[in-house]
Formats: structure tokens, sequence, C-alpha cells
């Protein structure tokens, strides 16, 4: 679909700030955090092209083209299971696999007031690998500075090691927008309210 022979309603207002919930096959989100959205135009072109499902439209919003009307897509879902990769290893998911804690006081701090910290020092050649390098709120990681934790006489709330893509869902899950933020047309695709640790 040439989206630039779209014109969109009149009467619609903001239709760029609409997205568009992408579920995999299974109907779970591709991902949690950030929560696997398309654009609306991405996602009236997959529907076109019959690569999704369309669950659910918002429908006070239309395109039109010369011929027809579009109701926007608000939830759709992949007709064919995407396996999901490794957890790549970025700052993004190293936050989010400790939950945005530092994992030596345990206090949860903003993105912004994290840093990450080599468990064994770069100076010992410690690798940059999930399994070696934790968040970190700036006073821990100036007090152990160039030292094992043993040495500078701390202790780690858990081993650092490599996460599964489920398992930053399931911190995601938790630490997801408030509802209020989430149209309501997606709510019933993400299960609010049900048990998510089952």
């Amino acid at each position: 679909m040439n989206t630039d022979l779209i014109e969109i309603d009149p009467h619609v207002h903001q239709l760029n700030t609409h997205r568009t919930l992408v579920l995999n096959a299974d109907m779970q989100p591709l991902s949690w955090m950030p929560l696997s959205t398309w654009s609306w135009q991405e996602a009236m072109t997959a529907v076109l092209q019959d690569r999704v499902i369309q669950l659910k439209t918002y429908e006070e919003l239309t395109v039109r083209s010369a011929s027809q009307a579009f109701e926007v897509p608000a939830v759709v879902c992949l007709r064919q299971y995407h396996k999901r990769k490794n957890a790549a290893f970025t700052r993004y998911n190293l936050f989010l696999r400790d939950g945005f804690c530092c994992q030596y006081c345990g206090t949860k701090k903003a993105a912004k007031d994290l840093t990450f910290d080599h468990v064994l020092p770069r100076s010992r050649k410690g690798p940059a690998t999930f399994e070696n390098i934790v968040a970190a709120c700036q006073s821990c990681n100036l007090r152990k500075a160039n030292k094992t934790p043993r040495e500078a006489g701390m202790k780690l709330l858990r081993k650092p090691r490599a996460p599964s893509p489920h398992e930053l869902d399931k911190v995601g899950r938790k630490l997801a927008r408030v509802q209020k933020e989430l149209h309501q047309t997606w709510l019933d695709f993400l299960y609010w309210g049900a048990d998510l640790e089952g």
C-alpha cells in the first residue's frame, strides 16, 4: 500500500500519535519493554499485504483512498510465529534484567541515575558480558572502584547471567506503563489483571 495515496479523515486529529499493538502468532506481545508497537502506517500496510490479522481497530479513526475507507488498526497479530533471538547485550536490557536496581544496595533508580559495573574489573580483563556486568548506583560503583565485590566488602544481590527474552518480558510486565497510558483497545490483549506469574 502506498500511504501517500491515503487521505486522513479531516475530522480526525493527531492520527500520528496512534500506535498499533503488535502481537506474535501466540497472541503475546513481541516484547513488553518496550512494548511492541508499529506506526499505524506500517500496520495498515501489513494488513493490506495480508502479513498480519487485524484484531481491533480505532473505530473513531478512518483513512481514505480514492475509492475506499479503512479503519486504523489498533491491534494486529502476525500470521507466522516469530521466534525471538537471544536478548541483545545492551545497556537497556542490562538495566531491565536488574529491574533498574543497584545490584549492591538494592536501590531502585531511573536509568539516568544508574551506571554499570564490571564485577571483575576491566583492568583485570573482566569481559563486557551479561555475566560480568551489573547495574549499580553511582555511590556503590565509586565505593567498589577497581576491586572485586569481595575485596570491597560488598555483596551482589544475585549472580549476573544472560537473560532470556522471556525473562526480560517478565520484568517488563512488572515495569510496564500504567494502564491509563494504554489505549482501551489494547487492554484485553495485554491481560491486565491476570496472573502473570503462572
